[in-house]
Order: C-alpha cells, then sequence, then structure tokens
C-alpha cells in the first residue's frame, strides 16, 4: 500500500461544501455510536443497515446527500473503535480500555471507490456525491497518472489548519533492494542526543518544540486576548490568531515527522540489523519534568517509521524490553547503580567507562543479537522463511523480517550471554 496526499485547491463556497461533507460523516459515526449503546449484540451489518435508514429518514435530509460508500465507511470507523474497546477488555489491560467517544471535531471524510472522479491527467479531482462539491486542483508532489483508477481503493478528504488535503491510498507493492553486509546496530533512545548507537556515533537531537517555544507563547497571548467570552460568534481576529497558532503547531508537527522519516531511513540502509528499547511512552511522560521532552523527541513515530523501512528492505528490527540496559555493564554484565544525573558509565568489577547512552546501546545489541540467535537456530524459523516469527522470552515481540536466511550469518556474531562482551 502507498498513501499519496495532495492539497485540494477550490473556492471558498467549495471549502465550504467539504465542512458540510465532513460534518455530516461525523453525524453518522456518532449515530451509528448511539445505536450501539442503546441495544445489544450490534454487529458491523446493523451498523451499516442503519446508514441507509439515516438516508430515508426525511428529519436529515443532508445525509442522502453524502455518498453511500463514504456513509459505510463512516460507520465502519465506528465498528473500528468498538472493536479496540472489546480487544483491550479481552486482553485486561490496566487502565481505561478505550471505551468509544462521540467525536465533536472530526477533520476527515472518507471515500471507497465512487462518489469522486479523476481527471485523464490526475491533476483534478471532482466529487459527484450529493453535495456537488464540484472539480479541485490536486497540488502534489507525486504523479498519480501512473497509476490506474482501480489502483486506487480509498480516497480521504482531510482538513488541516493551512487547507485541505487528499489522501490516495494505492494498492501498489513498495519494495526496496538492500546490500547486506552484516551490520548491526543497537540505539539508546535519548533526550540530549535523539539517539546513540552501539558504535558511540550520537544522532542530534533538534527541539522543535523548545525553539518554537517564544513563538507559540506569543502566538497563544495574542490568541487569549482576543478572546471575548458571552459573545458568539467570535470576531474575525480571534479566528486569525486561532489559525496562526494552529498552524505553528502543524509546521512542528511536520518538522518532527520528516526528521523522523530521514532519520529512520538512513539508519535501516546502513545496517542489516536495528535494536530498539520497546519503551512504553504512556508511562514515561507520567513524569512531568520531562513529558514535554520526550513527547518533542517523538521516540514512538520514529520507531514506528524504523519498523516500516525495515520490512520495505526486508532486515530485522528487533525491539528488546529495556529492563536493567543502562544499570548493566556491556563489558562483564555487573550490575551499576546509577541515578539519572550520571551521565558516564564506570564499572568497578572489570574497569570499563564509557558514556551512559553508549553502554546502554552496546547491551541493547546484546539482547537483540541474542534474541535473533534463538529465532534463527529454531525450528520455527526456519520453517516460514517469509514470514515474521515471534520472539521468543521476556519481550513477546515480533521481529521484522521478510527473508531470515539473508541474516543467518548474523549469527555468528550474537551473544548469548552476558560474560561474551558486545562488539
Amino acid at each position: 500500500m502507498l498513501v499519496i496526499e495532495a492539497k485540494l485547491k477550490g473556492s471558498q463556497n467549495q471549502y465550504k461544501v467539504l465542512d458540510e461533507m465532513i460534518l455530516t460523516g461525523q453525524f453518522i459515526r456518532n449515530s451509528c455510536l448511539r445505536y450501539w449503546m442503546d441495544n445489544k449484540n450490534v454487529k458491523r451489518n446493523d451498523l451499516q443497515k442503519l446508514c441507509s435508514v439515516l438516508a430515508k429518514d426525511s428529519n436529515f435530509p443532508w445525509v442522502k446527500k453524502l455518498n453511500s460508500q463514504a456513509r459505510q465507511a463512516s460507520a465502519d470507523r465506528t465498528w473500528q473503535s468498538i472493536q479496540r474497546f472489546y480487544k483491550n477488555c479481552r486482553l485486561k489491560l490496566p487502565g481505561k480500555k478505550g471505551y468509544p467517544k462521540f467525536k465533536k471535531f472530526t477533520r476527515s471524510i472518507e471515500y471507497k471507490t465512487t462518489g469522486y472522479k479523476l481527471s485523464p491527467d490526475r491533476k483534478k479531482i471532482e466529487f459527484k456525491d450529493g453535495f456537488k462539491a464540484g472539480v479541485f486542483e490536486l497540488w502534489t508532489s507525486r504523479d498519480l497518472v501512473w497509476y490506474s483508477q482501480q489502483q486506487i481503493s480509498r480516497v480521504r478528504v482531510v482538513r488541516r489548519a493551512d487547507g485541505y488535503y487528499c489522501q490516495f491510498l494505492v494498492n501498489v507493492e513498495r519494495k526496496e533492494t538492500h546490500n547486506f553486509q552484516g551490520n548491526v546496530v543497537g540505539i539508546d533512545l535519548g533526550l540530549n542526543a535523539f539517539y546513540t548507537d552501539s558504535n558511540g556515533d550520537v544522532v542530534e537531537n533538534p527541539k522543535y518544540l523548545r525553539k518554537s517555544e517564544k513563538r507559540l507563547k506569543k502566538l497563544q497571548r495574542r490568541l487569549s486576548r482576543r478572546h471575548e467570552q458571552g459573545k458568539k460568534p467570535q470576531s474575525n481576529n480571534y479566528h486569525k490568531a486561532r489559525i496562526q497558532l494552529a498552524r505553528a503547531n502543524l509546521k512542528i508537527s511536520r518538522q518532527r515527522k520528516d526528521y523522523a522519516i530521514k532519520t529512520a531511513r538512513a539508519l535501516i540502509q546502513s545496517n542489516d540489523l536495528v535494536v530498539y528499547e520497546d519503551l512504553k511512552i504512556a508511562n514515561l511522560v507520567k513524569n512531568h519534568h520531562l513529558a514535554k521532552s520526550i513527547s518533542d523527541a517523538s521516540w514512538y513515530q520514529f520507531t514506528e517509521w524504523l519498523e516500516y523501512y525495515a520490512k520495505l528492505h526486508g532486515i530485522a528490527c528487533i525491539a528488546v524490553p529495556p529492563h536493567f540496559t543502562s544499570q548493566n555493564c556491556s563489558n562483564c554484565g555487573q550490575t551499576v547503580k546509577k541515578s539519572l544525573s550520571v551521565r558516564t558509565h564506570k564499572c568497578p568489577h572489570c574497569g570499563y567507562t564509557a558514556d551512559r547512552d553508549h553502554n546502554a546501546a552496546r547491551k541493547i545489541l546484546a539482547k537483540g543479537l541474542e534474541m535473533l540467535g534463538a529465532v534463527v537456530n529454531s525450528t520455527e524459523g526456519h520453517s516460514e522463511p517469509g514470514g515474521n516469527p515471534k520472539a521468543t522470552g521476556e519481550s513477546d515481540l515480533w521481529i521484522s523480517n521478510s527473508n531470515i536466511a539473508n541474516l543467518s550469518h548474523l549469527c555468528e556474531r550474537r551473544i548469548i550471554n552476558d560474560e561474551n562482551p558486545a562488539s
């Protein structure tokens, strides 16, 4: 699958119609959720039937204007949230289970295969349902002309602070060639540095939010001054300030995503095995002294792109438990207790001295190689060369790997126990 995004260029009246389409999808989603709450044993097919009932109801004439498949897609969103809630309950996850909630600020509407038409040169799109939004120009750096109409399975209209966008889900197989050279690396994610690898290399943390805080505070103060309670609607100057603040936050979000993509791709392209910590970000941000810095680092987004590019390149990407990776010595395996403020690892048992993050990265690599060796040597790992074998042990995480045979030579470099130092 491939997602191609293009900006929609049209008139202000057309944008208002897009807002009406999005609100209609929100209405259908909330109606399906209410139906599920009020009735027992509701299935996905029941929500699909409810869409037809709403379209025929004279009290809601705007529902019929929306394309039938777009109505079904809105119902599918409700069913996905319900399924996720059921799954969390079955797994007995601690804390909140994610009970579905009514949406107030939906920003997208999704079409399947009907309700729109692309121009022959793929430079324009026309929405042809009852709302009659008209023809929009598509501004994108990716050319859609290389893909047929049959390859496009979904079209989603997204509203953001700087305009409206159209996302195309294209059914195409994407595969990258990888030159296997036997390079292995473990990375320790941090706040001072974005990550430190087992070779001692350090990647800088850009800290986009910290650098933009002064600008954000100024825009927030301006918005607060122009907010007048008890008066509706708000003034035009208030909405201008609101949009300026939203665009500033959107820019930071895009900077983080761009940095995570480029850093993850470079790391995958230069290595045959990447090992990282399976950090629980939701638990880490409970520390109010570090929550802002952790969120600004966007570790979760970075690891998601690591796994994505690992699948494309057909290499292993292993997530290991983070327990004691900073406290244990990567040279002798002994535990060396140290607080978070101590940035240098000094082992009193073997005399090994290194930067705290470098020592942790070496220990992470050792854990990853041990897990990989267990999978390669097991009969399960050889039974399905094209599959994703489960990693055994305390982590119980999958190993992203399209061809385990290509990585069998790495088995010679694995570390079976802590007595063998990581290279």
